[in-house]
């Protein structure tokens, strides 16, 4: 309802927000001990001064709510007053025998602790029990004040454990808030590696297919040779268009019949792209694959991917050498390339691929090293395979092609 929601929303405004149901409840509460306590002392029948205290118990905190801009909860201290000025005038006749007028002591006693400071709700909360003992003190109570100044005190307790309760969920809200932003960007981050790894392998693998390509109708007039590698840098073009959009579907619901992750199985396969193109690679595997997890062989893979295509794009013709050995308890990932000239400072190679690299890898737990090696360049990843058993000894190779 209309009237609902706008009343909500200036709960929320206040920065008290409670369910409409509580200062509903609240407001409701205090009307009705109100008018009991007006009916106590037979004033319902006007001209009875009391009829008017009670009505205006129970319409003041109501009014307030709807006049103040802002806020549904009224002003603690205009609570306090009105209450307060209300009980001290019913109380002026002689009470009558369980009398409920202090009870709307203790219902300000809770308001006030559930929408004030410690402080605020403590000095008016002592005012309030200080009202049932002045009057006890004057012999116009008799016993009952000690049950009066404990229905207060729990009125206090009660809204005091509320106002921490809302506090503590607000604190949530914001915590969940934060998480919700910081996985939000940790799935951008992963997004943004899957779409630089496929693009930089699909557009490395196809340039040297265009190279080729151009080569073979420059220099030997060979147009069946340039249009099979025309027709393998189409193939990849195509299958890196797949790559990209399955790895951007990631993005929304996945669909049961996506192409699966590619992984540690899938490494000969990209080293075999890379011969076809004209890359020399060796591939060797030394352990047994079975133990590799989906997300540690996707690192494999990606970390083997990204760098062959930082092999084409800085040593361009001049080979590659990929080990992976599994251990019982670790996996390692070693590419070596020789380059010409002077390979550039691990302070200088701070590419995006790089960077990448080192984030994929730290996330499952392990380490990447990049850098100048004895005669080129080598990247070592060591990722731990916790709780894994591998056989040793089993080698796999993909033989050096031109």
């Amino acid at each position: 309802m209309p009237i609902t929601r706008f009343f909500r929303q200036r709960l929320a405004a206040s920065g008290y927000d409670y369910p409409l149901s509580v200062p509903v409840f609240a407001h409701i509460a205090t009307g009705v001990i109100a008018v009991i306590a007006v009916a106590q002392r037979d004033a319902l029948i006007p001209p009875g001064w009391p009829l008017l205290v009670g009505a205006v118990v129970a319409i003041a905190p109501m009014v307030a709510d709807v006049v103040r801009p802002g806020a549904l909860v009224p002003r603690p201290l205009l609570c306090a007053v009105v209450i307060l000025a209300t009980v001290l005038l019913m109380l002026d006749p002689p009470p009558t025998e369980f009398d409920l007028a202090p009870l709307l002591l203790a219902m300000m006693a809770g308001e006030v602790a559930a929408t004030s400071g410690l402080a605020v709700s403590l000095t008016l909360t002592g005012v309030a029990m200080a009202v049932p003992l002045v009057f006890a003190a004057a012999g116009r109570l008799d016993g009952s004040a000690a049950w009066y100044v404990l229905a207060i005190g729990l009125g206090w307790v009660i809204g005091r454990l509320m106002q921490i309760q809302l506090r503590l969920l607000q604190q949530e809200r914001q915590a969940r808030v934060v998480q919700s932003e910081q996985s939000a960007i940790a799935e951008r981050q992963r997004i943004a590696r899957e779409v630089h790894d496929v693009i930089a392998h699909s557009l490395s693998v196809t340039l040297l297919h265009l190279t080729a390509a151009r080569r073979e109708l420059e220099q030997d007039r060979d147009v069946d040779e340039a249009i099979d590698a025309l027709t393998d840098a189409e193939r990849l073009g195509r299958q890196a268009m797949a790559d990209i959009r399955r790895t951007v579907g990631l993005l929304g619901a996945g669909s049961p019949g996506a192409r699966p992750e590619p992984g540690i199985g899938d490494v000969p396969d990209l080293v075999e792209d890379y011969c076809r193109a004209g890359l020399p690679v060796r591939y060797e595997l030394r352990g047994d694959p079975s133990s590799i997890t989906a997300a540690t062989g996707l690192g494999i893979y990606r970390i083997s991917q990204e760098s062959l295509a930082n092999v084409v794009k800085h040593a361009p013709g001049l080979g590659a050498d990929v080990l992976v050995s599994i251990d019982y308890d670790t996996v390692t990932v070693d590419v070596r390339n020789p380059v010409r000239g002077r390979a550039a400072s691990p302070e200088r190679a701070t590419g995006s691929g790089l960077r990448g690299m080192r984030e994929r890898v730290a996330l499952l737990g392990g380490d990447l090293q990049a850098g100048p090696s004895p005669g080129g360049w080598r990247v070592h990843a060591r990722i731990p395979l916790p709780g894994s058993s591998c056989a040793l000894g089993l080698i796999r190779k993909v033989p050096r092609t031109t």
